[in-house]
């Protein structure tokens, strides 16, 4: 980031120095100070995106600045088109909110130093806001896209590919305008090309990853909780292990929770731990000490499917998790292999 401050710096100070031939070396210190003012403003617009994100209780990990503008990471997905609609169209209104106000600004000062990075500011803050509201991911206007089509059909999927396939074509539209340019009576420069491709593979990157995204979410309908749990006993912790396996064996289960004596799980029996044991140890060894203690997230409700099972898993990764009713009461053992299993098997 520093180095795009730097960059935009040295431009805008080239600038300055046409516009006030007096500043001297100073045009680099405005340059800066212009840099940081824009990269204030694109943070305005990030923070504008988590704002709308805390509003419908969505976690915010964090806000990132790079090359090309910032990125707000949010926990989740939106769970209605509405509100997918909001976080997105937020952040291009924000800039050009930014830009409109600095544009209104201008005729407040004299100094023509002052008037014309006031003015650049504006232009710089309007632009941001347009560009983003083209619509093609990973673009704000993309996700605008992609509620729109979301709203109407009642199909996420079909707003992400739709979405992405638009920033595919902004992609080539970024590549080809240098090469159109003259058409218009403009003469491009080295700059103009380079610009237009890094910009055009940013956005034909993110859009490829958000149509690999919708390949993915076709698959998650097939994966279920229930319909992958494995059946699962509940056996006492001083049981030895050799005693244990034949229990499962009897009661043809593929999995083993340890149990208290109030019949409350506090541990599931590590299917790779018991294979690594020498046969030989099984009857002297508790079943106890082959299982990974319960913690927090370990158990999952055994209605979980799709999207919201995946992300309970990945908030506390493990091999297994113990599947259990509303009643409370033990559905089974959810496999983390038999889950990727399903989901590579998916169509």
């Amino acid at each position: 980031m520093f180095l795009i401050i730097g960059l935009i710096a040295l431009v805008m100070a080239h600038r300055l120095q046409t516009v006030a031939p007096d500043l001297g070396n100073w045009a680099y210190a405005a340059g800066a100070a212009f840099a940081v003012l824009l990269y204030m403003s694109v943070l305005l617009h990030e923070i504008s995106h988590a704002l709308a994100a805390r509003s419908f209780d969505m976690q915010v990990n964090s806000i990132n600045l790079h090359f090309l503008g910032g990125a707000t990471e949010i926990d989740g997905e939106a769970e209605t088109p509405w509100r997918e609609f909001i976080i997105a169209v937020v952040g291009p209104l924000t800039s050009l909110a930014v830009g409109a106000v600095a544009w209104a600004a201008i005729s407040l000062f004299d100094d023509v130093l002052l008037r014309y990075t006031v003015a650049s500011l504006a232009v710089a803050n309007l632009l941001v806001g347009l560009i983003n509201l083209v619509p093609g991911l990973p673009l704000d206007g993309g996700r605008v896209l992609q509620a729109a089509v979301w709203g109407v059909t009642r199909k996420r999927n079909l707003g992400i590919v739709v979405a992405a396939w638009g920033g595919r074509a902004a992609a080539v539209a970024a590549i080809g305008w240098p090469v159109v340019q003259p058409l218009f009576g403009i003469t491009p420069d080295v700059v103009d090309y380079l610009l237009g491709f890094v910009i055009g593979m940013f956005l034909w990157t993110g859009a490829t990853h958000a149509l690999q995204v919708a390949r993915l979410r076709r698959r998650l309908p097939g994966v279920v909780a229930k319909r992958l749990a494995r059946p699962a006993i509940g056996v006492p912790a001083d049981l030895p292990a050799s005693e244990g396996v034949r229990r499962a064996q009897e009661a043809n289960a593929g999995s083993l929770v340890v149990m208290t004596s109030g019949g409350e799980p506090v541990g599931i029996v590590n299917e790779q731990a018991l294979r690594s044991t020498p046969p030989e140890r099984l009857p002297w060894m508790p079943i106890g000490d082959l299982a990974r203690r319960m913690e927090d997230g370990l158990s999952l409700s055994a209605d979980l499917s799709g999207e919201p099972l995946l992300l309970a898993m990945n908030r506390t990764p493990a091999s297994e998790y113990v599947l259990v009713e509303s009643d409370g009461s033990i559905y089974g053992v959810l496999v983390t292999q038999d889950v990727d299993d399903a989901f590579r098997a998916g169509p």
